[in-house]
Formats: structure tokens, sequence, C-alpha cells
């Protein structure tokens, strides 16, 4: 009887926990975008803050500028992007005339494969046929994803109304629910102080450091391949902010063949242009701006970067380029503070 006594309430627990977070699940893509936005647009509702004095004034005129700061490029993006994705296919389907196509009619690529052959075992047959399929997967699988979320408009319009709802509640009555949720945690003081602190860093050098460097590589690498005529730029754009946060290659995994393609096209001056905007302007953004935003904050290893970036996506989607680093620091971050309670305990 005692057992069963000392095991109710767990269960009793477990089973509300469980309940709790079928309740909101359905809300959690809304409620983690909505701290995403809190913590972009914090600087203005602080600023907001200064001169209104009312807290749901300030929130209010911030949600105006987000909707106004959303709608209207993300609308213009994802047209362009489903024009720019339907052209791709379309030209690879074509075959004849392609881009790829253009490429292996090339004197210099077909000397440098009949060179390769011998030692590789490619030749002119698979490489066209690993390109002219390779680009109409590319291009189709893209178009698929697309047109899947233009089915799911009404959720997406659900999900964003709901975002923008909790945005506007978390910057009235976030202080109070942070106090809310610290009071909550089972730890000391000091330690839930550390962890609030770590957190805190971690959210500004992700969002911060992270997308705001990615979609500064992806617009300056979109203008660049509109200036040298590259088509697609904003397909082209997105895929180099994608891949910001790759570590070492980055943005060059985009920007490097597409020089390279201009070479082989003969023209050279735009080829050379185009890695130098790529070194010196693309890159230098991730070199310079990125130290600035993080500074002393946590700095977590390249690789650890990659792989939490990397499985959070496969994971949360879109979320998982924050919610991955997130996760592995809150789980470290923890790990940590038990591990100094056990030590100051004498247990460890």
């Amino acid at each position: 009887m005692t057992k069963f006594t000392s095991l109710l309430p767990v269960a009793i627990i477990t089973l509300l926990g469980y309940l709790t977070y079928q309740i909101f699940s359905p809300f959690l893509t809304a409620i983690a975008w909505a701290v995403v936005f809190c913590v972009i647009f914090y600087p203005v509702h602080h600023f907001l803050m200064k001169y209104t004095r009312f807290a749901s004034l300030a929130s209010g005129i911030t949600i105006l500028l987000i909707v106004a700061l959303i709608i209207g490029p993300l609308s213009y993006m994802s047209f362009a992007l489903v024009s720019e994705v339907t052209d791709l296919v379309t030209m690879t389907d074509r075959g004849e005339g392609s881009i790829f196509e253009k490429i292996l009619s090339d004197s210099r690529v077909l000397g440098l494969i009949n060179s390769i052959g011998p030692y590789t075992g490619i030749s002119e047959g698979s490489a066209r046929e690993f390109l002219i399929e390779g680009g109409k997967k590319l291009g189709q699988g893209s178009l698929e994803h697309l047109s899947a979320g233009f089915s799911n408009m009404v959720q997406v319009a659900v999900n964003f109304v709901l975002m923008l709802f909790t945005v506007f509640f978390l910057f009235r009555d976030g202080t109070r629910l942070a106090d809310w949720v610290r009071d909550w945690l089972p730890f000391p003081d000091e330690q839930k102080d550390r962890l609030f602190g770590q957190t805190k860093d971690l959210i500004v050098s992700t969002i911060y450091g992270g997308v705001v460097v990615a979609l500064s590589q992806g617009i300056l690498g979109g203008i660049a391949f509109a200036i040298f005529g590259i088509g697609a730029p904003v397909l082209w754009g997105s895929v180099m902010a994608l891949c910001s946060f790759l570590p070492a290659i980055g943005t060059a995994l985009v920007w490097a063949p597409a020089s390279l393609f201009l070479f082989i096209q003969g023209a050279y001056l735009k080829a050379l242009g185009l890695v130098l905007v790529g070194v010196f302007v693309i890159g230098m953004v991730d070199n310079i701006l990125r130290p600035l935003i993080i500074g002393s904050r946590i700095k977590m290893p390249a690789i650890i970067i990659f792989f939490a970036v990397m499985g959070g996506i496969k994971f949360f989607g879109l979320l998982g380029l924050i919610l991955g680093p997130l996760v592995f620091t809150l789980f470290i971050s923890i790990f940590g503070i038990l591990r100094n309670m056990e030590a100051e305990k004498g247990g460890l």
C-alpha cells in the first residue's frame, strides 16, 4: 500500500503532463515562432515602451510592424520561388538547350571528363545522365515541397494569426511569465540565474548570429546572382541562406559552382566578379557580423552547431535552425547544473 501511495502522485503527474502536452501540441509551432519574433523585435518593443509607457499599445504597434515587414516580402519571395522553380523544372525537362546541356557541350568540360574518365569511370554519357536527371529531381522535388506548402495555406494563415496573438501577450506579459517559469524550476536561485542567462545568450546568438547572418548572406547572394545574370536569384539566394549554416564551406557551395558555370560560358569577368563578391562581400558578412553580434556569448564548436542545426531541421522543420542548438544547449546546461548540485552534496 505504501508503494502504491508513493507511485500514485507520479502516475497522476505523468498522465496530466501527457494530457497537457496533447492540449498544447497543435500550437507548439506557433508558440515557438512567437518566441523567435519576440527576440527579433524586442529592441523595437523596448524602444516603443520608452515613449508609449503602455505595454499593450507598444505590443500592438510592434505587431503591426511585424505584419508589414513579413507579409509583403514573404508574399513576393513565395511567388518568385514558385515561378523560378517552375522555370527550373521546365528547363531541365526540355533536355536540349538546358543549362546542363550547355555545360556538357563545352569543349573544356568534355576534355576534362575524357581525361579523368580512365581513372574515375565517368563518361560523357554518365555525366550527362547524372546532371540532367539530378537537375530534374531537384527541381521537381522543390516544386512538390512548394506546392504542398501552398496547399496548406489555411493552416499557415491560422498559425500566423496564433503566432501574432502569442507575440502580443509575450511582449505584454513576458516578464511575469518568465518569473512564473523561474519560480517553478527545481533549482537553487544561483543555478536558475545561470540557466536563464545561458538560454538568453544562446537564443540571441542563434537568432542574431545565425538567422540574421543567413538572411543577410542570402539577400546579398540573390542580388549578386541577379547582377551577374544568373537565373532564379530568389531561389539561389534562399539556398545560400540555408547553406550559411554549414561550417567552413557555407555559401560557397552555391556561388562557387555558379562562378565556374560563368567561366565555362566564357563570361570571364562575370565569373571573376562573382568570386570576388562571394569572398569579400558575402563571406565577410559571416566573418564580421557574426562576431560582432555574438561577442562573448555562448560559442559552440562549428561541428556541434552543424549537427545540431541539421538534426533540428530534420526533427522540427525550419524551426530546427533555432531549436536544434537550443535543445542541445539546454541539455548541456541542465546536466551541468545537476552535476554541480550533486558535487556540492558530495555525490560527484
